[in-house]
């Protein structure tokens, strides 16, 4: 069975997160990276990180999966989802190229 692709985007609490992050915001965002790298490690994540938009920060995952129920479970388990902070959305991608990391 093919995999599909997703883009699933964190949305933060108020535009200008994290840089007004309280303390109790920052360390949910560590649970975040921790279980998103968990996630990258299990070959789930093909590319995550935060994204600096004029509009503020949001963070994505491509995501390669089976299904979109995979993606849906991926976000919603999310600590910082679970605890209310972010919420999420998700969009069907077609990944036209890639190339692997590049050394810097």
């Amino acid at each position: 069975m093919a995999k599909h692709k997703f883009l699933a985007r964190l949305i933060p609490p108020r535009p200008t997160f994290p840089h007004d992050a309280s303390p109790e915001e920052i360390a949910l965002m560590q649970e975040h990276f921790a279980y998103s790298q968990r996630q990258f490690d299990a070959g789930r994540v093909l590319a995550f990180g935060p994204v600096f938009a004029e509009t503020g920060t949001y963070g994505v995952a491509i995501m390669d999966v089976d299904d979109v129920t995979e993606v849906h479970d991926f976000m919603s388990n999310d600590p910082s989802v679970l605890a209310g902070m972010n919420t999420y959305d998700v969009s069907p991608m077609r990944l036209a190229g890639s190339q692997p990391p590049r050394e810097t």
